[in-house]
């Protein structure tokens, strides 16, 4: 199961190309831990978005803010 485009939270902040760090992932119901991989360092607590599958549980990441909703929209 490919998990690019999940958004979680880094447990570990990643140290940019120097190493990675952890991030937790909402999948199934649950939660799962993968080693998260960034171009930049991002301290822990950042939320990210997963932009790379790298193979069994290590995924490459970004830094994610939700959109803002715009006026009007209705959320289901």
């Amino acid at each position: 199961m490919s998990v690019v485009g999940y958004t979680g939270a880094l447990t570990f902040g990643t140290r940019g190309l120097a190493g990675p760090g952890e991030v937790r992932l909402r999948i199934r119901g649950g939660s799962e831990t993968y080693l998260a991989w960034s171009d930049e360092p991002l301290p822990k607590g950042t939320t990210v978005l997963v932009v790379e599958d790298l193979g069994p549980r290590k995924v490459h990441v970004v830094a994610w803010t939700e959109p803002p909703v715009s006026p009007g929209h209705i959320a289901n």
